[in-house]
């Protein structure tokens, strides 16, 4: 059994990444949201035969996507574009960790595992929670809980958001706005992103990446709030190297063929890293996630989503 496991993980990694042509048909590209589905019923038939190369792959694999994504974009019609996303971060970072503390005491959630759940959705998912935890000191069992279900509702959103978008008639650069602020992971906001359209995809990354930096005065938030200064705070150094292929991109002449090289990297980097994390679901994971902590979760997942939909739609253009 393992052994046909792993076969078909890595047969469907394969089929991912090339798009094989059958009986002089087009090649069949996989998109992001079917990858994700793809690794979540992988995971509910089979035991991932390579969890810890999943985890540390489907982790820097996401990065070097983003970094590609950055050779891609220009960076002033980047900032141009992004420019009413990056105001409202600000308000709704703040926000969503005060009502993540305030319904968490209403519900009787322990402290550091509401929190968590708080900088998970205010921030960038379980890179928030990732880099928070080792701050707040938190134990194996408030990490399982809080990544948990994130990455249920992350997952999720990954497979409504774009019919949403539509739903509303929302402009690609509306719908990259959005995005960026009420999903979760940065995978599933690039996934969306690029679902939706190039110019959805070029605003999501830039805006969640910008959301994403909030994780260093959190981090040093989280210090003073738990009264701890030994904690280990983590950088997304990425995020610069994103920033510099930008600046790269837009002030040095570059072939086509490298551009279009990075982005066939980025695309298909970050649809293969979703069919990972789709495939690091366990039931164990879902079993972990009790109903209050998901009750909070889903709370403020609805609150910012319907929140920063009305903004974007009166605001963004």
């Amino acid at each position: 059994m393992k052994s046909l496991s792993k076969v078909i993980y890595i047969g469907l990694i394969v089929l991912i990444l090339i798009p094989f042509s059958l009986f002089g048909m087009p090649g069949l590209v996989i998109s992001a949201p079917i990858a994700l589905l793809c690794g979540l019923i992988y995971a509910f038939v089979f035991e991932n035969p390579f969890p810890k190369f999943n985890k540390k792959c489907s982790k820097y694999l996401l990065q070097v996507a983003v970094v590609c994504l950055g050779f891609n974009m220009n960076l002033q019609e980047s900032l141009k574009s992004g420019a009413d996303g990056m105001m409202f971060t600000v308000v709704s970072v703040i926000g969503v960790m005060v009502l993540g503390a305030m319904i968490g005491y209403w519900l009787h959630i322990n402290r550091k595992t509401a929190y968590l759940i708080s900088s998970g959705t205010a921030i960038c998912g379980g890179s928030a929670i990732a880099a928070v935890g080792p701050v707040l000191k938190a134990d194996t069992d408030e990490m399982a809980v809080s990544l948990g279900v994130i990455f249920i509702l992350n997952s999720i959103a990954l497979f409504i958001f774009p019919p949403l978008g539509h739903l509303f008639d929302m402009s690609q650069v509306q719908f990259g706005t959005w995005a960026a602020i009420a999903i979760h992971d940065t995978s599933s906001v690039v996934g969306a992103g690029e679902t939706y359209g190039e110019v959805a995809l070029q605003t999501a990354t830039l805006i969640k990446l910008t959301r994403a930096l909030w994780i260093i005065p959190l981090a040093f938030a989280t210090m003073f709030i738990f009264r701890d200064k030994t904690g280990k705070i983590s950088i997304p150094w990425f995020i610069f190297l994103f920033v510099a292929a930008m600046i790269f991109n837009t002030y040095v002449p570059m072939p086509s063929e490298f551009t279009e090289c990075m982005v066939w990297i980025a695309k298909r980097g970050m649809v293969v890293t979703l069919f990972m994390i789709g495939a690091s679901l366990t039931l164990k994971m879902i079993r972990s996630v009790g109903v209050k902590p998901l009750m909070l979760a889903v709370a403020l997942w609805i609150i910012i989503s319907f929140t920063s939909l009305i903004v974007v739609l009166k605001t963004v253009a």
